[in-house]
């Protein structure tokens, strides 16, 4: 399995992004995609999530600005982040546990990362 992230980049405050992340290869079903940050110097945090089901879930840091959503029928899930402000810059990675169309085993996975910098 792999995970593609797209969509980062240099924005002001006040700006939006909208990041991407496609899973391909032996999926029988993703459980859970999430996205994370790190950012330099601070330990990574999860930022947003949304399970197989569609439920969400979100950082309190980002709630009202954030919104985590999947492409109907792909396996991609989409971060549209608004309102950014400087402390959102980071890397951020898409995450997903997915379970292997093959051995039908859930296997936690990771994206290499997209950069976000928010700076005027």
């Amino acid at each position: 399995v792999q995970l593609q992230a797209s969509g980062g980049g240099l924005v002001q405050p006040g700006g939006s992004l909208r990041l991407s992340c496609a899973a391909s290869g032996r999926i029988r079903r993703i459980n859970v995609m999430n996205w994370y940050r790190q950012a330099p110097g601070k330990q990574r945090e999860l930022v947003a999530g949304i399970t197989g089901g569609g439920t969400t879930n979100y950082a309190d840091s980002v709630k009202g600005r954030f919104t985590i959503s999947r492409e109907n029928g792909k396996n991609t899930v989409i971060l549209q982040m608004n309102s950014l402000k400087p402390e959102d810059t980071a890397r951020y990675y898409c995450n997903a546990d997915i379970t292997d169309s093959e051995v039908d085993v859930r296997v936690d996975y990771w994206g290499k990362g997209t950069q976000v910098t928010v700076s005027s």
